[in-house]
């Protein structure tokens, strides 16, 4: 099986007491019902397993009264031979977003604590479940418009959870630790990579490139070493995503939001990747397509790349809401979405084809798989630098390309310290680790290595009876 970061969340998750019921949300086929279920099995004597689409039937257990005894005897009578053991037993609601007395239940159940719970949901079906699903999101969706209602907010704990990041995509083609460990020490300490692992490292990302994140194709190709193999799965993928773009969506937006989805690929093509409505159809609007590419975004099919013009802190607060680029949420979509031969392209290294879309592609990839919102800079000038990230307290340009030389917007900002605020760049491309005075540059395979956490603050503890004292000298003199 795959082995999956979220899997130390989710021990960490059980082990803390009186822990909440965690929702599992993600876009489709990420794999969050198989880990659901694996790690039940290997962590709980008793797992009772129940999918809201497979199982309709199960919905009626939690009509009526959302008393928990009340539930499992309803359960009982449904599910033949199932039982329910005061913490020892894991209850799994899959496909929650099809049962929203379910999603209502899980308030009852934190309150009630014998049993421990895990729903998955898609991000396709949940709209309605609010900011605490995507904060990051700017517009929110009106609850009137989902018709769904009674979120338990405070009485569950919420992860997203994302397809394969390339280092889940090594350890599934046998790569060690010590490999990422080694690559780690070259990162840190601005060493060349040997050319054995080096060379290795390449192929193995345009294999990551070619195959994508998606659990299904990924053990597609690790069993038939087939790319035709990997397009199937992927072309039925996509086919969900459109199945359930009619199922979800308002109706206002259905129309709308395969011809956005279809766009992204011309969209990436041209020189100033912005995203623009006349792209998706001549004389498209955003009147008409903004309800429909919020949609694609709220599923976590599509990430949004923000333009700002200053490069410094907080991001957040210096973005343009209407200026923004548009990058599929995982770098296999788009392989898909660019036609027959672009896998075989890529397997022979062809990466920075395509206008770099690619390229950028895939770092939007990385840095949304590591929970972070995409920014850009550009400025009327022409200036513009692929990526803004926060490392250290500091905002760090990012530039994704195939040259080893200088890009002119990056020499610029550079140059000018004090205007720009810049004390480096980071380069990721088809090259070795280097570094050239300010500008340090990486092979595109140590995307994974960037440490983006947020920075550590411990405070000095302050002294109380200091505070008091001084506060009665005032008052007394």
């Amino acid at each position: 099986m795959l082995k999956r970061k979220i899997e130390d969340t989710l021990i960490d998750w059980k082990n803390r007491p009186k822990h909440k019921p965690l929702v599992i949300m993600g876009i489709r086929q990420c794999g969050k019902t198989f880990i659901a279920r694996h790690f039940a099995t290997e962590n709980y004597k008793n797992v009772v397993y129940i999918n809201f689409i497979k199982e309709p039937e199960r919905i009626n257990a939690f009509t009526g009264s959302k008393d928990v005894d009340n539930i499992l005897l309803n359960l009982s009578a449904q599910i033949r031979g199932v039982k329910f053991i005061p913490g020892e037993t894991c209850l799994i609601f899959d496909e929650i977003q099809e049962c929203p007395e379910a999603r209502t239940s899980l308030k009852f159940f934190k309150e009630d604590g014998r049993f421990d719970v895990i729903a998955t949901g898609s991000l396709l079906g949940v709209r309605g479940y609010g900011d605490e699903i995507r904060k990051r999101h700017r517009k929110l969706i009106r609850k009137e418009d989902t018709g769904i209602n009674s979120v338990p907010v405070g009485s569950e704990e919420i992860i997203e959870m994302y397809p394969l990041d390339f280092e889940e995509f090594l350890w599934g083609n046998g790569l060690t630790s010590d490999v990422i460990d080694a690559l780690r020490k070259c990162c840190k300490e601005e060493t060349p990579v040997p050319a054995g692992i080096h060379i290795a490292m390449k192929k193995y990302l345009n294999l990551y490139v070619a195959t994508g994140g998606l659990p299904a194709p990924i053990n597609a190709f690790l069993t038939t070493n087939n790319m035709n193999a990997v397009s199937r799965e992927y072309q039925n993928i996509i086919k969900e995503y459109r199945d359930d773009m009619v199922k979800y969506a308002p109706d206002k937006d259905k129309p709308h939001i395969r011809e956005c989805f279809n766009s992204i690929p011309k969209q990436l093509a041209k020189d100033n990747k912005k995203f623009q409505y006349s792209i998706v159809k001549p004389g498209g609007r955003s009147e008409t397509y903004m309800g429909s590419l919020q949609w694609l975004e709220d599923a976590g099919i599509i990430c949004r790349c923000y333009n700002t013009d200053i490069t410094g802190l907080p991001m957040e607060g210096n973005a343009k809401d209407n200026v923004f680029k548009v990058y599929t949420a995982d770098i296999g979509l788009l392989i898909e979405m660019l036609g027959p031969g672009t896998r075989a392209d890529i397997l022979q290294g062809d990466l920075g084809g395509f206008k770099g879309a690619i390229y950028e592609n895939l770092m939007a990839d990385t840095l949304h798989k590591k929970h972070q919102n995409l920014y850009y800079f550009q400025k009327d000038s022409g200036l513009e630098l692929d990526f803004l990230v926060r490392m250290k307290g500091e905002c760090v340009p990012i530039e994704v390309k195939a040259k080893s030389a200088q890009a002119k917007s990056a020499r610029t900002v550079l140059k000018h310290p004090d205007k720009y605020g810049v004390k480096q760049i980071i380069k990721f491309g088809d090259y070795n680790v280097g570094r050239e005075g300010q500008l340090l540059t990486l092979p595109s395979y140590m995307q994974f290595l960037l440490n983006l956490q947020p920075e550590e603050i411990i405070l000095e503890p302050i002294d109380v009876d200091a505070v008091n004292a001084m506060a009665k000298e005032i008052l007394y003199q």
